[in-house]
């Protein structure tokens, strides 16, 4: 059975977007909201477990990534960096199935959840436990993303360096924050010139009803990422760039 209320708050959370959410996907986004609630008994995934707080906060946040990133070519690889429960790369691909999405989180039972849900949607993925900061060493993740992003709690100069390594040569960082993001910008300046990257844009927005202020951040790759970065994750948190 449907639920009804996380169908009429995502209609009216993406009303002003410029996306075609048919009946189809909307079916999708209610089986993604019920799994979300199930599991979030077993696990701990998301405080938000309204309808209305799921609609706005999780899937209207991440659609915003449409909003303000248009150019995305056909099968466009995409890394979502500490996924936790699919946010925002479940989402998009949602929205555009030909992504290649990759999902990178720590923890192991985070992936029995995504493993289900994906398989439920009927969407593919790869997923890939493991910490950023070594994965971002790997050969085989490193520089090879068109586009990263993250929905991380950390400071912009440590995401920076726990993301840019995964960003090919002119791909992109996309780093989902909170609407006061001046002071992230300052500080993590220098992070991004070490790490290869440029800003290029920084737009803030309203979640629709009421839902607070957001910020997405844009960072292009101009230059390969020093090897000797990602440091060890002691490191980066105790000395940010």
């Amino acid at each position: 059975m449907q639920n009804n209320e996380l169908i009429k708050y995502l209609r009216m959370a993406t009303d002003n977007y410029g996306l075609k959410i048919d009946e189809a996907l909307l079916s999708q986004f209610d089986l993604y909201y019920r799994l979300l609630v199930e599991w979030n008994e077993k696990i701990n995934l998301t405080a938000i477990t309204d309808p209305e707080g799921v609609a706005v906060k999780h899937f209207a946040d991440s659609l915003a990534f449409f909003e303000y990133i248009s150019d995305i070519p056909e099968c466009a690889s995409l890394i979502d960096i500490g996924t936790g429960a699919g946010f925002p790369g479940v989402v998009i691909k949602l929205i555009r199935p030909d992504i290649r999405l990759t999902l990178l989180d720590s923890l192991k039972k985070r992936f029995l959840f995504l493993k289900e849900l994906t398989s439920r949607l009927g969407i593919e993925a790869e997923f890939v436990q493991g910490r950023a900061e070594e994965l971002g060493q790997d050969l085989d993740y490193r520089e090879s993303f068109d586009f990263v992003v993250s929905r991380a709690v950390a400071r912009l100069n440590v995401l920076s360096e726990y993301c840019l390594p995964f960003a090919r040569l002119s791909g992109r960082f996309i780093a989902f924050k909170g609407g006061d993001f001046e002071q992230e910008l300052d500080e993590a300046r220098k992070a991004v010139q070490i790490l290869g990257g440029k800003f290029d844009k920084a737009q803030s927005f309203e979640l629709p009803l009421g839902g607070g202020s957001r910020s997405l951040i844009v960072i292009e790759k101009i230059q390969p990422t020093p090897e000797k970065y990602p440091r060890v994750n002691g490191r980066i948190k105790a000395k940010p760039l």
